[in-house]
């Protein structure tokens, strides 16, 4: 939780009160990873900038769901909505306890969770602030985005 440490309350790895960027999500999934070592995390592929796109599996069953948040920039909540998921799960799964009615262990055996929490991680922190103004690669987005004058522009 290092530099972040001010984001999280009542012993929260994934904060929920701030604007999400990559950097925090990268952040959680290094915690979650160690406080939960059954979960398995893994890259997909990279973005544009160069970004590792994570995906976290939690279970090892044959029912295989997958779920992916963030494909558009301003759909940023949608990471943070999954990774307090998966947090949610490994505390109930650490604790041997149920999660929507339903035991996590059962979970974890009958299940394949595959998580992808940030398809997208160049427009959530082109969205969130976190690419500078003064880079080329928010000058080039700006340069498209008035083409487009109706849509707003982070």
């Amino acid at each position: 939780m290092d530099s972040y440490k001010h984001l999280y309350r009542n012993n929260s790895i994934v904060p929920t009160n701030v604007k999400y960027t990559y950097s925090i999500m990268e952040q959680n999934i290094t915690s979650l990873k160690n406080l939960y070592p059954f979960l398995e995390v893994f890259n997909i592929g990279t973005s544009v900038l160069g970004k590792r796109i994570p995906c976290i599996r939690f279970g090892n069953g044959e029912n295989e769901v997958f779920y992916s948040a963030s494909i558009h920039a301003n759909e940023w909540i949608t990471s943070v909505v999954l990774m307090k998921f998966i947090e949610d799960i490994s505390i109930a799964y650490s604790n041997n306890d149920i999660i929507f009615g339903i035991p996590a262990r059962n979970i974890f055996s009958y299940s394949s969770i595959y998580i992808c929490p940030m398809v997208n991680p160049d427009g959530v922190n082109l969205v969130n602030g976190d690419i500078s103004k003064d880079s080329i690669i928010f000058n080039r987005v700006q340069n498209i985005a008035n083409s487009f004058p109706s849509i707003p522009f982070p």
